[in-house]
C-alpha cells in the first residue's frame, strides 16, 4: 500500500503551476481594472487544481493499466500503478474524488455567478482530463497534448478567471436593439490575449520537457506524443521558443495595459540556464530540474504580471 507521501508524489505537485498560474495572472487584470474578488478567484484557483490533481491520478491510472509506465526506459516522479505501490481502482478512484471537488466548486461558481453556461465549460475541461490519457483513443498518445494544455491552461484558465470577476462589463441595453452587450475595449481583450498567451506558452513548455525527458521511455512503449514525432532535436527548439514567444507575449501585455506588467519578464531569467541545458542536450534525470524550473518560472511570471497590474493601477 502506498504511504502518504507516495500519494503526494503521485499528485505531482510540480506541475501545479500550470494551473495556478493563469488564475493569478487573470486575477491581476481584474485588479488592473478594479473588478477583483477575492472570493471568485479562489474558487477558480480551487476549480484549477482540483482539475490538474484529477488529470494527474487519471494519467497515472491510463499510463498503468496500458503498462506505458512500466518499462525501465522511463525516469521521473513515481507512478502509483505503474510501480505497483497503489492499485488502479484506488488510483481511478483519487482521480473522480478529485474531479468531483472541481465540479463543487465549478457548479458553485456557476450559480453564484449567475453564469450557468460555465458548467459545460467545467465538464469539458474534466473530459479533456481524462481523455488525454484515457479511454480507448487518448489524445495525449496522438500527439495532441501540448495543443489542449495550451488551449485549457492558457486561455480557458486566463479568461474564464477574467470573466467571472467582470473584467469585461455589461454594458447598458443598445437603443435601437434593447439587448445588453459585452463591453470589451480592444487594448483590453489584447492585453488579456498576450497574457494568456504567455501562460498557455509556459504551462506547454512544462508539458514539452515532461515529454522529452521520457521520449525514449515513450517510444519504446507505442505513445506518439508531440516528442516522439517531432524527435530530440526538434522538441528542444520548441520548448525554446515556448519560452520566447511567452516573452514576447509579456511585453505586449505591458505595452497594452501598463509597463509595470514588464515585472512578468522577471520570471522568464529562471529560465536561462535551463533553457541553456535543453540546447546542451540534457536528457533523462537532468531534465528533472529544468522541468521543476519551468514550473516555478510560469508561476514568477503570473507574479509578476499581476504586480506590475496592482502597481500600475
Amino acid at each position: 500500500m502506498a504511504t502518504a507521501a507516495e500519494w503526494l508524489e503521485g499528485a505531482r505537485f510540480r506541475t501545479l503551476p500550470a494551473s495556478s498560474s493563469p488564475v493569478v495572472a487573470g486575477s491581476g487584470l481584474a485588479w488592473f481594472v478594479g473588478s477583483f474578488s477575492w472570493w471568485k478567484a479562489l474558487l477558480c484557483l480551487v476549480v484549477a487544481l482540483a482539475i490538474q490533481i484529477g488529470c494527474n491520478f487519471a494519467n497515472d491510472y491510463s499510463d498503468g493499466i496500458r503498462g506505458s509506465d512500466t518499462t525501465d526506459k522511463r525516469v521521473g516522479p513515481l507512478r502509483l500503478v505503474g510501480s505497483g505501490k497503489a492499485t488502479p481502482a484506488h488510483v481511478k478512484l483519487a482521480a473522480f474524488a478529485w474531479f468531483f471537488v472541481a465540479c463543487c466548486a465549478g457548479l458553485a461558481l456557476a450559480v453564484a455567478t449567475g453564469h450557468l453556461w460555465l458548467i459545460a465549460v467545467g465538464a469539458a475541461s474534466v473530459l479533456a482530463a481524462w481523455f488525454y490519457t484515457g479511454g480507448q483513443h487518448p489524445y495525449g498518445y496522438a500527439g495532441w497534448g501540448e495543443a489542449m494544455v495550451f488551449l485549457f491552461f492558457g486561455f480557458i484558465a486566463f479568461f474564464g478567471t477574467a470573466y467571472v470577476q467582470n473584467v469585461w462589463p455589461v454594458q447598458e441595453a443598445v437603443a435601437h436593439s434593447g439587448v445588453a452587450v459585452p463591453g470589451v475595449p480592444p487594448y483590453l481583450l489584447g492585453c488579456a490575449c498576450a497574457g494568456a498567451t504567455a501562460m498557455g506558452c509556459l504551462a506547454t513548455a512544462i508539458l514539452v520537457t515532461n515529454n522529452l525527458r521520457d521520449i525514449a521511455g515513450d517510444a519504446a512503449v507505442g505513445k506518439r506524443t508531440l516528442a516522439t514525432r517531432m524527435g530530440d532535436r526538434a522538441t528542444r527548439w520548441f520548448d525554446i521558443g515556448l519560452v520566447v514567444a511567452a516573452g514576447v507575449a509579456v511585453i505586449v501585455a505591458a505595452a497594452l495595459s501598463t509597463w509595470w506588467a514588464l515585472a512578468g519578464l522577471v520570471g522568464l531569467a529562471l529560465l536561462v540556464k535551463p533553457s541553456l541545458r535543453v540546447l546542451a542536450n540534457a536528457k533523462g534525470r537532468e531534465l528533472i530540474m529544468v522541468l521543476k524550473l519551468t514550473g516555478m518560472s510560469e508561476f514568477a511570471v503570473a507574479a509578476g504580471l499581476t504586480a506590475g497590474w496592482v502597481i500600475g493601477r
